[in-house]
């Protein structure tokens, strides 16, 4: 059984990732595919993560755990997904380091040993993440407080993606930028999934409809029923051109206000978050999908 572990990360739709492949389930399962609601596993694993701290599962408790998250027979691939398996929100950013604490993947891929692991995660502009990850945290004290001793400018994914891989050399990880997610939707839910475009798993419009006007919407179904793009990335440039027309603008454009935070500093955690694109996708065992 090969287990496809979705990491988040926090702030990035992972919820609704997560309800487009609960929404395949029926459609997944003549391919093995085993999609189970996050109630049945996200309590057990966070239990026995903290008994074993790292240590490789035994079989038995291996055993007990997939007696608790299956609700049948092994499937031949499980998908896994909780943007908290590496860190609590308000633990996911500290100083100049995004999920500092991103090494401790390994705990839950020692949940299960034998098995071949895949690991999946989105990542954000720093400039518009650390906005929506304190807008996420009820309670939360004040901005000032919440980034007192961050270096927003010096925060760099690629350094959480080296912790990961170095944490768990033998998971391949596929990374994504949430920016891209809404003409890629459906390549991420195959990716998560293990199978390909003729699987024709629903949902691929998921999040661009919420970024595109009713008439577009329908339009782009029309047309892409009446011409079926030839490949993923004809498909890619036709949403890319509908959205170019009917997308919402107020729905698109991220308005930051924070105190402190100045326009040129804005620019610089862009211009650093796009340069460390290419840091991300040239390190071993990362597939980065992109728009």
């Amino acid at each position: 059984m090969d287990i496809a572990i979705h990491l988040g990360a926090h702030c990035t739709d992972s919820t609704r990732l997560l309800r487009t492949l609960l929404r395949n389930r029926d459609h997944l399962s003549p391919y093995g595919v085993s999609v189970p609601g996050p109630g049945r596993y996200r309590d057990v694993l966070g239990q026995v993560m903290n008994v074993l701290r790292g240590e490789p599962a035994t079989g038995d408790t291996r055993d007990v755990v997939l007696e608790s998250v299956l609700e049948g027979d092994e499937p031949a691939r499980l998908i896994l997904s909780n943007p908290n398996f590496i860190s609590m929100p308000a633990m996911a950013v500290d100083g100049r380091h995004l999920y500092p604490k991103a090494h401790k993947i390994a705990w839950l891929r020692n949940v299960f040993p034998d098995n071949p692991v895949a690991l999946y995660l989105a990542i954000r502009n720093p400039a518009t993440f650390i906005p929506a990850l304190y807008g996420s945290m009820q309670g939360a004290a004040s901005f000032e407080d919440f980034s007192s001793g961050f270096r927003p400018s010096d925060m760099r994914w690629s350094e959480t993606v080296a912790r990961i891989r170095a944490a768990c050399p033998d998971c391949p990880l596929t990374v994504w930028c949430h920016e891209d997610s809404p003409l890629i939707w459906g390549e991420i839910s195959q990716a998560l999934a293990g199978v390909d475009e003729d699987a024709g798993l629903h949902g691929g419009f998921d999040l661009l409809r919420q970024i595109m006007s009713n008439e577009g919407m329908q339009r782009l179904r029309a047309y892409t029923k009446g011409h079926p793009p030839s490949n993923q990335t004809a498909r890619r440039r036709v949403m890319g051109a509908f959205l170019d027309k009917f997308g919402l603008e107020d729905e698109m454009e991220e308005e930051i206000d924070l105190p402190g935070w100045t326009e040129d500093l804005v620019a610089r955690m862009t211009e650093t978050y796009e340069a460390d694109l290419d840091t991300i996708a040239a390190q071993h065992g990362v597939t980065l999908l992109h728009a």
